[in-house]
């Protein structure tokens, strides 16, 4: 019989827990017994039933990865701002015929200016989330984000707008570096697929917002064109710091932090209203926080880079720099990709909206995807399908130009960006919660998402030098240079990408602790009563 029926006379569920809470977890037999229970609950749970029983779980993970949207609106509106006809005429140079463009160095300072911001964030984002928790750090950041959209909106020049941006990067980092680490956390086993991909969708709607909002002003020729698009970036910040105040911590950290109390009211409002449910799901918390425990004391950076999880370091910085070599920065420049292929400018806004909106659908469906189907199946297909595409869209552009291939090519953008939204760009974050442990996940996202960055800003260099009339001018037979980069990214996840789906936390440490073969973790056994 668990500890909570032996205790029954004894008062509510959070007395019963104080009074046992001193003895180990792992040598407390009926906490054990709880704690086996509790995460065969979660494997036995389909993904209907759990998200009947845990809305609210769903809801706040949804919150927490909407935060995203702010980093996605401003690279997209950057990505939008060099092809507004007003703004080039503000801040571009003259290329004969009238026509005015952004030099590239300036195209990749803007779009580079927040990434450089939002590296310093995420450094910053595991230390200061492991000392005052998910809830009080995204709080923090979104007043930081709310100060800095002044300096964005008010510039009256390039390098003031560039200074704006990289400032606005370094809440984003700490957006990015949370978001994917608490809704992996909060929400049950058979929901962290689904959850976690949410991450994408915000980017899509921010990507909608920002392509409507620049299509409605696109024919203006006056400051407003580019600066009611940035003023709309305070829709953002004060609603969602209202919406995370009232949000229940994460139970994996306050129990890391020893707050067992606080973890069980917040387990009971995420959806386990059952009392003995909530028992069984806080002693299956505590056992793997203890046995990971073991490993060490205090997390630190560092701690990334020793033992296992230096794979699993590895692992999540790849995953997360992965994401610019498949065709994504086609995406983040699509109306520029547009005009570059020989769509008119008008026509070219229209065609990033519909991008923009077929990617939120893609990302409704990776929902399914994430439910039916293996992470490594995934990425692994979708990786395959992009090179195809890629692929046909460099020979596309090198064939005498006509009005036929100057669609084709846009329409093989636009097919690119659905792809990744539905595919690999969801899975990612899937995959990049998952595989770290439960005791350096702050951190483990974090330095994950610097070497995004750490890609990312590179190739942002080379993706503006490409398309620029100014640079190398080679439009869609870019798509032979992210075509070979999309096969490198294959290769690597053939050969280390390790299956986690339907794994909890504690089977996750044992597998990269036994130092199982990557295409092996699907098929390995792991017992309910194994501690390692």
């Amino acid at each position: 019989m668990s500890s909570l029926n032996e205790k029954e006379g004894h008062g509510s569920i959070e007395i019963q827990h104080n009074e046992v809470h001193g003895a180990e977890v792992l040598a407390n037999r009926d906490l054990m017994n709880d704690a086996f229970d509790g995460e065969t609950q979660e494997h036995e749970e389909g993904v209907w039933a759990s998200a009947k029983a845990h809305p609210w779980a769903c809801f706040w993970a949804f919150i927490m990865c909407f935060t995203i949207v702010m980093e996605s609106f401003d690279m997209f509106l950057n990505g939008n701002f060099v092809a507004l006809d007003a703004f080039q005429r503000a801040y571009g140079v003259p290329v004969g015929d009238g026509k005015y463009v952004i030099p590239t160095k300036w195209q990749s300072a803007l779009f580079q200016a927040g990434q450089c911001g939002a590296f310093c964030g995420v450094f910053m984002a595991g230390p200061v989330t492991n000392r005052w928790g998910y809830r009080w750090t995204t709080i923090f950041a979104l007043m930081l984000m709310n100060a800095t959209i002044f300096i964005s909106f008010f510039a009256n020049s390039l390098t003031l707008l560039v200074v704006g941006q990289a400032l606005e990067g370094v809440p984003w980092g700490f957006f990015i570096a949370n978001s994917p680490a608490y809704a992996s956390e909060i929400v049950p086993l058979a929901l962290r697929g689904a959850c976690t991909a949410t991450l994408q969708m915000s980017w899509s709607i921010g990507s909608i917002i920002v392509a409507g909002a620049t299509y409605a002003y696109n024919n203006r020729s006056d400051e407003w064109a580019w600066r009611v698009p940035l003023a709309l970036q305070w829709l953002f910040p004060t609603p969602l710091l209202i919406l995370i105040f009232l949000a229940p911590e994460s139970p994996w950290w306050l129990i890391r932090r020893g707050r067992k109390a606080e973890a069980l009211r917040s387990i009971e409002r995420l959806g386990n209203k059952d009392p003995h449910k909530a028992q069984q799901s806080l002693a299956m918390m505590e056992r793997t926080v203890q046995i990971e425990a073991q490993m060490g004391g205090t997390p630190t950076l560092l701690d990334l880079l020793k033992g296992t999880d230096l794979r699993r370091t590895i692992i999540t910085c790849l995953m997360y720099a992965s994401q610019n070599f498949a065709g994504n920065l086609i995406a983040n420049q699509a109306t520029f990709f547009f005009e570059q292929a020989g769509i008119k400018s008008n026509m070219a806004f229209q065609l990033n909206l519909i991008n923009s909106c077929l990617q939120f659908v893609a990302n409704g469906c990776s929902w399914f995807l994430t439910a039916w189907f293996c992470r490594r199946t995934i990425y692994l297909y979708g990786t395959a399908l992009n090179v195809v595409l890629l692929m046909v869209l460099g020979v596309c552009a090198s064939i005498t130009q006509t009005t036929a291939t100057n669609y084709a090519q846009a329409v093989l953008g636009i097919l690119i960006s659905f792809v990744f939204a539905g595919a690999m760009g969801p899975i990612s974050y899937t995959i990049i919660s998952e595989t770290s442990s439960v005791r350096l996940r702050a951190l483990s996202t974090g330095v994950g998402r610097a070497a995004y960055y750490v890609a990312e800003i590179p190739m942002i260099y080379l993706a503006s030098q490409m398309l620029n009339t100014t640079g190398w001018n080679l439009a869609g037979k870019c798509g032979y240079v992210w075509g070979g980069t999309a096969i490198v990214c294959w290769i690597s996840a053939y050969f280390f990408l390790p299956e986690l789906k339907h794994r909890s936390y504690r089977e996750a440490d044992i597998l990269f602790n036994r130092k199982i073969s990557a295409r092996k973790f699907k098929s390995t056994v792991i017992g309910v009563h194994e501690n390692e």
